[in-house]
């Protein structure tokens, strides 16, 4: 018998606005959503993963690839054959169907990265929904990389807040984001020196915004390692972060532990 289910939050989203008015290609990362949906596959949890529309998310090119999984093809092999075969990943539910079948039966959330996050969940409502429903409960709320911006769509005006920050108005951002819920919460997410980095090598151009600005913006007090791309998460009451993809073993384990001490506590 399952020991609870996980929801596992992904995006819709192929394509991420640039400075200029083009696009670039975007997507989940392949190990920031399979690594943690096997450890906790494999911990006993059944998995649910729902998007804005249903249909399976997208895996970003640049993730698809045994460079992150620490050059171990094994990992790799077996990381694309969960993702391809694995019922969880293939059963895909809308956000809304997962709230109207109760948000109760849920133990914790979990929102991987890959850009395309900053696309759709940030500004969803029915994502917004969900976190304010684990927040409210106090049930472990884990996000890794970019995922971390999800957070934002607990606002009451998620939307407003990003075309806000994509139009360079600090300010109104900050007036649009009053309260959040996560106001307060240490955090990290995929730093700006990271960031470069996609920005240089596979956007070739610039983003409207950085990820800990935005989150800084809202009132979230974020924190990146000194180190870029060395793991790093930060744990804060229910809400668990983690900055970029190598630290996509490290969230799960804090997230396991969160969930099995949670069990601890209703025992």
């Amino acid at each position: 018998m399952a020991k609870g289910k996980v929801v596992i939050l992904g995006s819709n989203a192929t394509r991420i606005e640039v400075q200029g008015g083009g696009t670039g290609p975007t997507g989940n990362y392949l190990n920031e959503t399979v690594v943690p949906a096997m450890a906790l596959s494999e911990a006993g949890y059944d998995l649910v993963l729902a998007t804005p529309n249903g249909s399976k998310p997208h895996i970003d090119e640049a993730s698809d690839s045994a460079v992150h999984f620490g050059g171990d093809q094994t990992a790799y092999s077996r990381a694309k054959a969960f993702w391809a075969n694995d019922p969880s990943m293939n059963h895909v539910r809308t956000l809304r169907a997962v709230i109207k079948e109760g948000l109760d039966s849920y133990a914790a959330v979990f929102v991987p990265g890959g850009q395309a996050p900053v696309v759709d969940l940030m500004q969803d409502p029915d994502a917004g929904e969900i976190l304010r429903y684990f927040h409210q409960h106090s049930k472990p709320t884990a996000l890794l990389c970019h995922g971390p911006i999800t957070l934002i769509s607990a606002m009451p005006h998620a939307r407003e807040f990003r075309a806000a920050l994509i139009a360079g108005d600090e300010n109104k951002a900050k007036e649009w984001a009053k309260g959040w819920q996560y106001a307060g919460y240490k955090m990290t997410i995929f730093s700006a020196s990271e960031e470069k980095w996609v920005e240089n090598d596979i956007l070739h151009a610039k983003m409207y915004f950085n990820m800990p600005y935005a989150l800084k913006t809202a009132g979230g007090e974020v924190t990146t390692g000194a180190v870029d791309f060395e793991p790093n998460v930060i744990v804060d009451r229910e809400l668990i972060t983690g900055q970029n993809p190598r630290s996509d073993h490290a969230i799960a384990a804090k997230l396991i532990k969160a969930l099995a001490d949670c069990e601890g506590k209703a025992a």
